[in-house]
């Protein structure tokens, strides 16, 4: 199977027809953009799924830790 998309994509590549098309300036700062983009959403998927649950799960721990280790008071 993996060979049979190689010779496909051989052929396509022998029997194309050259692009008489313009690529702007603009082109090369679009796909910085999406680029940096990409990397963005990933990073704020990460900390909206991960990271603020672990926070809020560390600091529920430091509040219950310190009042657990409090001696009780004489009810005298």
């Amino acid at each position: 199977m993996p060979r049979l998309i190689l010779y496909i994509g051989l052929l396509a590549a022998l029997f194309s027809s050259p692009a008489h098309a313009y690529i702007g300036p603009g082109a090369g700062a679009g796909t910085i953009a999406i680029v940096l983009g990409v990397i963005g959403s990933f990073f704020l998927a990460f900390v909206a799924i991960l990271w603020y649950p672990l926070k809020r799960l560390i600091k529920r721990w430091k509040t219950v830790a310190p009042k657990s280790q409090q001696p009780d008071a004489d009810p005298e």
